[in-house]
């Protein structure tokens, strides 16, 4: 007689092995969600940065610009420093633009804080039009509006101050107002813009960029 053989009893999984997969599971995920939290925020902040990065590139050109293009004409003042506000008389960058225009450069509040901003008059024919756009360039800096409607205020980079230091008699010195420059030379040798920047998840810190005359003539001994 064959004797029976002992059946297998089948075996689950006991609740504290599920307590103890499901709590490896959320632990996974957790660390899942922190590494692609993390991965998010970084690229967040490259994008923040890479935009910051580009504001002031172009901030940094357009200032290379304004005082390569600077007109020394008389009675126009090409250049003027108050301490607050540089204000600068510049013709148009190209044979299609040749008006010349003031353009100005301060620092004013804005909903977003203390940013660097630039604003340009429109288009001036006559001594009276340079006039005016000279009076409302300071008009401007002083915190009011843009006087007026043709012209354009841009806002650059955030900023919690500035200064500037002219390259005169081979040597960097305090910017000056324009009285102070003489009709010799209506316009330093260098300028050179020391600006700190707001801290910010963009950038941060103090730069300092230097800008010499064009048709400044270097002589060796």
């Amino acid at each position: 007689m064959r004797a029976d053989l002992p059946r297998r009893r089948a075996r689950g999984f006991t609740l504290i092995e599920l307590l103890v997969a499901i709590a490896l599971l959320a632990l996974l995920s957790l660390m899942s969600w922190r590494g692609i939290d993390g991965m998010a925020r970084a690229q967040s902040q490259m994008r923040e940065r890479g935009d910051a990065m580009l504001a002031l590139q172009g901030a940094l050109a357009q200032w290379q610009t304004d005082l390569d293009s600077v007109v020394t004409t008389a009675p126009m003042t090409a250049i003027d420093w108050n301490g607050a506000v540089l204000r600068i008389t510049r013709r148009g960058s190209s044979a299609e633009d040749p008006a010349v225009r003031v353009v100005a450069w301060a620092l004013r509040t804005d909903p977003d804080g203390r940013r660097w901003h630039r604003w340009q008059s429109p288009p001036v024919a006559t001594r009276g039009d340079w006039q005016q756009a000279w009076q409302q360039a300071a008009t401007w800096a002083e915190g009011a509006s843009s006087p007026d409607p043709t012209g354009s205020d841009v806002p650059l980079v955030p900023s919690l101050g500035w200064r500037l230091l002219y390259f005169t008699n081979n040597a960097w010195t305090p910017a000056m107002p324009a009285d102070s420059l003489g009709t010799n030379t209506p316009v330093p040798d260098g300028v050179r813009l020391v600006i700190e920047l707001a801290p910010g998840p963009g950038l941060a810190g103090t730069i300092v960029r230097d800008w010499v005359r064009p048709d400044l003539t270097v002589t060796r001994s």
